[in-house]
C-alpha cells in the first residue's frame, strides 16, 4: 500500500518535493484552495492529488511549504481538522521561519496530538540526477522523518531540540541571499554612478569566483524576491539585536521588496541589474 504524504502547497519547491516523492512511489497529496492556476498545473504535473482538509490529515506526513509569512496561519488552519483526526500524522514545518516562529507553530499543533518536527530546506528544488535538497530536521520527534528516506528524499537528522533546523536555514539563508542582496545592491549603485563597466572587470579579475556565483544567483533571484522578503525578515529576528546585524537583513528584506515590484512593473532595477551581470554595461 503506498504511503500518504501531505504537500502543502505546490510551489517550486513543493512541487518538486512531490514529484520526487510521487516518483519514488508515495501518493502525495496537497491543497489548492486560493491557489493560482500555475499551481494547480505544477500539482497535476507532479502527479499531486489536490485533497481537502480532512484527507491532508490522512497522511503519514505533512510537508508544509509555504512562503514564511503563511506558516503560522497553515498550522492554525489546519490544527482543527488534526486534532479530530483519529490518526496523527508527523507534521513537518519546512519553512524558512527563525526558531521563535517555529516554536509558535509547534505551540498550535501540540494540541492535535501530532508530532511536530523542525525543518529546514537547503538547497534548490530536486533536479533529475540530482539527490537534493538536503531536509534537515530536530526536535524529539525528528528520527520519523528518516522513513521519508525510502522516499527519495534527503533526510538528515540534528541532534537539537525545535528550532536547531530553523536555526541552520536562518544562518545558511542569511548568508546566500545576503550576499545575493549586496550584490545587488552595489551593481545598482554602480550603475547609477556609473562605474558599472569599471566594477565589473574589478571583480573578473580579483574575485572572479563571487562575480561567477553572483552571476548565477542575482537573475536568478528576480521571480523569487517577493517570498524573501518575509524570509529576510525572519532572518532579522533570529539575529535579534541591532548592533549584531539584524537591520543589515531588514534592508535586505525591503531592497526585496523593491525588486519584486520593480519585476513586475517597469523592471528598471532588473534590466540594470541582468545588464551588469552579463557584462554588457
Amino acid at each position: 500500500m503506498k504511503p500518504i504524504i501531505a504537500v502543502i502547497s505546490p510551489g517550486n519547491m513543493g512541487a518538486g518535493i512531490g514529484g520526487r516523492l510521487v516518483e519514488q512511489g508515495a501518493e502525495v497529496r496537497t491543497w489548492l484552495g486560493g491557489r493560482s492556476a500555475a499551481s494547480a498545473e505544477r500539482a497535476r504535473h507532479a502527479g499531486m492529488a489536490p485533497s481537502d482538509e480532512s484527507g491532508i490529515a490522512e497522511a503519514q506526513f505533512i510537508l508544509s511549504i509555504v512562503p514564511p509569512g503563511d506558516a503560522v496561519a497553515l498550522a492554525e488552519w489546519l490544527a482543527p481538522t488534526l486534532r479530530a483526526a483519529p490518526t496523527k500524522p508527523a507534521y513537518l514545518d519546512c519553512n524558512a521561519v527563525n526558531p521563535e516562529t517555529a516554536a509558535r507553530i509547534a505551540a498550535v499543533i501540540a494540541p492535535t496530538g501530532c508530532a511536530f518536527i523542525d525543518a529546514g530546506i537547503i538547497g534548490g528544488p530536486p533536479a533529475t540526477g540530482s539527490k537534493g535538497p538536503a531536509l534537515y530536521v530536530a526536535g524529539p520527534e525528528a528520527s520519523r522523518a528518516t522513513a521519508l528516506n525510502q522516499h527519495g528524499l534527503d533526510i538528515r537528522v540534528l541532534q537539537g531540540p525545535v528550532g536547531a533546523a530553523s536555526a541552520l536555514k536562518m544562518s545558511y539563508a542569511g548568508i546566500t541571499k545576503g550576499f545575493t542582496a549586496l550584490g545587488a545592491a552595489m551593481a545598482l549603485a554602480a550603475t547609477r554612478a556609473g562605474a558599472a563597466e569599471a566594477l565589473h572587470r574589478e571583480l573578473a579579475d580579483s574575485q572572479p569566483a563571487l562575480l561567477d556565483w553572483l552571476t548565477r544567483q542575482v537573475p536568478r533571484m528576480y521571480p523569487k524576491a517577493y517570498r524573501w522578503v518575509a524570509e529576510m525578515e525572519e532572518i532579522a529576528g533570529f539575529i535579534g539585536a541591532p548592533d549584531a546585524g539584524a537591520p543589515m537583513l531588514d534592508g535586505a528584506a525591503r531592497l526585496y521588496q523593491r525588486i519584486a515590484n520593480d519585476a513586475e512593473g517597469e523592471q528598471h532595477d532588473t534590466g540594470a541589474l541582468s545588464a551588469f551581470y552579463r557584462g554588457t554595461k
